[in-house]
């Protein structure tokens, strides 16, 4: 049994008995070398109102492992390579992709795993072949941050299916606050049910998190003259920054050009806790394929009608169309 799987057996315990009490049956069982989720389908509705599933708990805490094992020991300690692409890799940035893949590999057999540190045929191939489900994982979302010492990042983990997200997971493992969503059935931090509380329509109230680097000139140009919100952050760390719009934290949102592996998770924790959102591909059109490896223009707001007002002001489209919002109706 490895370590990691030690870390696990007590919460996967618990995990079982809730099940079992609930519905009669039990979630996970081991397996030689780790544990196996048995994964039955059940409807959303079988679960206790507001509660996690038995899945994203034990999956939270293999995240919350791999941080403390790769992560948390490494942090402000780590030197930082440049890939080809410019950004950067740490050795955290490997060790956790590492180890959750071996993780995954064992508990849910059958579904392989999309890295971010990975070659790009590799993903390429993996997104195009994966007909059963696949996970997406950004081992550490905001390295800049990481290898800096600037306190903000994180890992997520999304499983792919049927041309969507259906499980997301983000950890922030510096504030050890883990944010998980179901596509359908809800989202949480820390197992507690999140909902934005911000109604209102009026651009002037709303804190902004906004990526300035990767905006076209003129848009730059539009927010330096006169920006219609009451104050900015850039942060550096997009699942995260999709986390904390799900938690009221942020009202609006705005990033250049992102990576499936950077919004898979968070973003479905957005939409779950009442979020909207609309993604558009570099040219200005609506993306259609949620799940491509090409960047994406990201736009959202605490609220479907701050939404439209956001974009007509951002004058990057023909405003958000009812059948590509990510965001429930509230």
């Amino acid at each position: 049994m490895t370590d990691l799987d030690q870390a696990n057996s007590g919460r996967i315990s618990l995990a079982n008995a809730d099940c079992e009490r609930r519905h009669g049956w039990r979630a996970f069982s081991p397996g030689q070398g780790g544990f196996r989720a048995m994964m039955p389908a059940v409807a959303p509705q079988m679960w206790a109102k507001n509660a996690m599933s038995p899945e994203l708990t034990v999956l939270s805490e293999m995240l919350r492992a791999a941080a403390a094992r790769e992560i948390i020991p490494r942090f402000q300690h780590v030197a930082a390579q440049a890939k080809a692409d410019g950004s950067l890799v740490t050795q955290a940035d490997l060790g956790v992709q590492a180890i959750i893949r071996a993780e995954l590999a064992q508990a849910f057999p059958g579904a392989p795993l999309l890295g971010e540190e990975m070659p790009a045929e590799e993903q390429r191939a993996l997104l195009a072949s994966a007909e059963g489900g696949i996970w997406c994982l950004d081992p550490l979302d905001g390295t800049s941050n990481y290898a800096g010492g600037f306190p903000y990042f994180c890992i997520s983990l999304a499983l792919l299916h049927g041309g969507q997200t259906r499980l997301g997971l983000v950890l922030d493992p510096v504030r050890d606050e883990g944010f998980a969503a179901e596509r359908g059935s809800g989202a949480w931090l820390n197992g507690m049910p999140l909902a934005p509380p911000f109604a209102g329509t009026d651009l002037g109230d709303c804190l902004a998190i906004v990526d300035l680097k990767r905006l076209p000139a003129s848009l730059l140009a539009r927010l330096g003259a006169g920006a219609p919100y009451r104050s900015l952050r850039s942060l550096g760390s997009v699942a995260l920054e999709w986390c904390w719009l799900a938690a009221g934290r942020a009202r609006l949102y705005l990033h250049g050009g992102q990576r499936l592996w950077d919004y898979a998770a968070g973003r479905l924790i957005a939409r779950e806790a009442g979020v909207h959102s609309q993604l558009q591909e570099p040219g200005g059109q609506p993306v259609t394929d949620e799940l491509s490896l090409s960047p994406r223009l990201a736009m959202a707001a605490a609220n479907p009608c701050l939404l439209a007002h956001w974009i007509a002001w951002l004058e990057l489209g023909e405003g958000p169309r009812p059948d590509l919002q990510e965001g429930k109706g509230r």
